[in-house]
């Protein structure tokens, strides 16, 4: 570029939907190196700015200035469906969305809004869907954009599978899958707090985050694939077509602590209006929490070719038998599998930890993490006395 700008600091997103990313997309194909601030300060620029925010954001939904339309696309889906009319799109899901979101104008005025927002795009004086419009609130999205939609499959005890494709608006797809899944899954009581808990609720409420995440942040682009959910006796897997859009990292994921950035602004909007997605920048730090406040183990993204898989464990013993087989709890002492509960909730854990959780002594304690590393389920970081384990 002409200043010579050769490496740029960004803060948060633009809270406009219709512009959101094209600026750092301009800045990386002219040669600018772009960087994130950390998702903990993000979340202070947010916090710090948040009424300046809202205006801004309002001022966008009333706006009548249609500049950003005219503006560089990322992604071909922003463009109009012709074969398609406002008539395919589902008017029980843009009630849905109007009276979630509280949008109290009329027909004409509410068209409009989709209209500056990219939903719906003008053609030869014609409103029709665009292909995220219709990817949203689509009766078929699937007609148009083949690689829209969910499908899900359980993997049965008996060896038999259930299959169900989630292939309608996708602002249903969230509350569809988890009605599904409640119906078809056990629900186990867990005993270890003062009172009885479901274990199966807190499993789907981290299932319904990371299937938002899936759906907004995959990448269209990727036409011969769809995103997955996969159910197994000891896991769920989510697989969303793509890797994590530039800068964010592959790395970052895996730490469930990478910055907010949008690579699909508009369906993140109209998904954070309807309330299926969180805040921006909380996503997977609710994860996080989610995992802790349910005892389970943090869920692991891996790459796995063309997906970004994220894998929620159903328990302890389940990421044991995901990492080094289905008997490998069996093997251990009764110490080393109490030690193994306690070390798969956590980043990583040290001895003194350990003992502190178990009321194990230091002998009984070392004893624990010798065996969890010898059955490959723990693995060592640093030495000395800053020594601490994770899982492998």
């Amino acid at each position: 570029m002409a200043a010579r700008i050769k490496e740029v600091w960004i803060g948060i997103e633009d809270p406009d939907p219709t512009v959101d990313r094209k600026g750092i997309r301009h800045l990386q194909d002219n040669g600018v190196k772009v960087r994130l601030f950390d998702a903990d300060f993000q979340q202070q620029i947010r916090e710090v700015n948040g009424e300046f925010l809202e205006h801004a954001l309002a001022r966008a939904a009333a706006s009548a200035d249609e500049t950003a339309a005219a503006t560089e696309h990322l992604s071909e889906l922003e463009s109009p469906l012709n074969a398609l009319s406002v008539r395919d799109l589902s008017t029980t899901a843009l009630e849905r969305y109007r009276h979630i979101a509280r949008i109290d104008e009329g027909e004409g005025a509410f068209l409009q809004r989709l209209l500056r927002l990219g939903v719906l795009c003008e053609e030869a004086g014609q409103l029709v869907p665009s292909g995220f419009g219709y990817v949203l609130f689509g009766t078929e999205p699937r007609t148009a954009v083949p690689q829209a939609g969910v499908l899900s499959t359980i993997h049965l005890t008996d060896g038999r599978e259930e299959l169900h494709d989630f292939d309608g608006p996708q602002v249903f797809v969230p509350g569809e899958l988890l009605d599904w899944l409640r119906t078809r899954l056990p629900d186990p009581v867990s005993r270890t707090q003062a009172e009885r808990t479901h274990m199966l609720d807190p499993l789907l409420a981290m299932v319904r985050e990371a299937v938002v995440n899936a759906i907004i942040h995959r990448d269209y682009g990727i036409a011969g694939a769809k995103c997955q959910v996969v159910v197994g006796p000891d896991s769920v897997k989510i697989m969303s077509p793509g890797l994590p859009v530039e800068p964010i990292s592959l790395q970052q994921m895996q730490a469930l602590d990478a910055p907010m950035l949008s690579r699909n602004p508009l369906l993140h909007y109209v998904f954070s209006q309807m309330r299926l997605a969180e805040e921006r920048g909380l996503g997977l730090k609710s994860l996080r929490l989610q995992a802790g406040q349910a005892q389970l183990p943090l869920p692991r993204y891996a790459w796995q070719t063309p997906y970004l898989t994220l894998t929620i464990y159903r328990s302890a013993e389940g990421l044991a038998h995901e990492l080094v087989g289905p008997d490998a709890m069996a093997e251990l002492s009764a110490a080393a599998a109490e030690s193994w509960r306690v070390a798969a909730l956590r980043d990583s854990i040290s001895t003194r930890e350990l003992m502190a959780s178990t009321g194990f002594d230091e002998r009984k304690a070392q004893r624990a993490v010798r065996s969890l590393l010898d059955a490959g389920l723990l693995r060592t970081l640093g030495n000395g006395r800053s020594t601490r384990y994770t899982v492998a």
